[in-house]
């Protein structure tokens, strides 16, 4: 029997992601319809918390996906606010494989990039499910400027979205002009603005993307979103819960979204209920449910371990394939 165990480091994640953008959303759609048809192990996230250091954590993401991928695996993944003044990346993360015939690991990934990918991945997917399958918006507004909203903003190019005006926010404005001088493909858009004021980048937006670190809601008046705009709510708790009972709502899954203090488990708590959760992402696809655009529209996606494995096995597979996994021979012990 095969104990190899291979190591895919990040540079080859980014090389194989952003060569093939559009297979990473298929493959993001896919665990989501597999999940729908519960082909999937999705246990609650586990959070490390640390007491004397409360703006930090540690993230377990356990899944097990079938439907003819038959893998099962970890995330693992480190989230500490205070790199950002280091100079490095809030987020740190390993992805584990494990076999489901033995059990045994069989690979171990750089996965902040997977993370990445896979949450621009479902994001890109939701915008485009939620604006009628159409690629294109007037104007689009992205809230918080880091890592996570690099990946969507590439993404959506990638797959040809045409945006007219872009417009960029962040409580910190050097991110704001970073991410416009490093990242914006000024030639796609006809007007791109780096917004000091919040209300202002809110209330001349068709999309909004919230990709901040926010701990708790500050987006509080609806009368922001009275020209009901499509939210992407990556950040999960950045709308209070009042404009989320307002709001038409669709979510990647009903049972995790509500935990942790999201918006829409702040909502719950606030309404006694779920009724004002209309449909997951898959329902959408599936046509079991569809878009009320007679107001504000939500997409809140807890983020799902499955759609971790899903790309990570996958880009596994390629990295095997194209001979950059680094196998390491004789990983485990042999004997009984």
């Amino acid at each position: 029997m095969d104990f190899t165990f291979s190591v895919v480091p990040g540079k080859t994640i980014h090389s194989l992601v952003h060569a093939n953008i559009p297979e990473c959303i298929r493959q993001v759609e896919a665990a989501y319809l597999a999940h729908d048809d519960k082909q999937t192990v999705n246990p609650d996230s586990y959070f490390l918390r640390f007491p004397e250091q409360p703006q930090n954590r540690i993230i377990a993401l356990p899944a097990c996906l079938r439907a003819g991928t038959d893998v099962a695996g970890i995330k693992w993944i480190a989230s500490w606010p205070g790199n950002i003044q280091r100079g490095i990346q809030r987020a740190s993360a390993v992805l584990v494989l494990n076999d489901l015939e033995t059990g045994y690991p069989f690979a171990c990934l750089e996965s902040s990039i997977i993370s990445a990918a896979r949450t621009a991945g479902s994001a890109v997917l939701a915008a485009s499910w939620l604006n009628g399958r159409s690629s294109r918006v007037k104007s689009l507004a992205i809230i918080g400027n880091g890592f996570i909203a690099r990946y969507i903003y590439e993404f959506m190019m990638e797959l040809g979205w045409e945006i007219e005006e872009l417009c960029l926010h962040d409580v910190a404005p050097t991110e704001s002009e970073r991410f416009s001088s490093q990242v914006v493909r000024k030639e796609r858009h006809s007007r791109i603005t780096v917004e000091a004021d919040l209300a202002s980048a809110l209330r001349s937006s068709e999309l909004i993307v919230l990709t901040t670190v926010a701990p708790k809601p500050y987006i509080n008046d609806l009368a922001l979103l009275a020209h009901h705009p499509i939210i992407l709510n990556i950040s999960l708790r950045d709308i209070a819960p009042e404009i989320i009972l307002q709001s038409h709502n669709i979510v990647d899954d009903v049972e995790h979204v509500m935990k942790a203090d999201t918006s829409p488990h702040l909502a719950e708590k606030l309404s006694g209920g779920r009724a004002f959760v209309n449909g997951t992402l898959a329902a959408l696809i599936r046509g079991r449910c569809s878009v009320d655009r007679t107001r504000p529209t939500i997409f809140s996606p807890f983020g799902l371990g499955v759609l971790d494995l899903a790309l990570g096995k996958w880009i596994y597979d390629e990295a095997v394939k194209a001979g950059t996994a680094i196998a390491i021979q004789d990983f485990f012990r042999a004997e009984r």
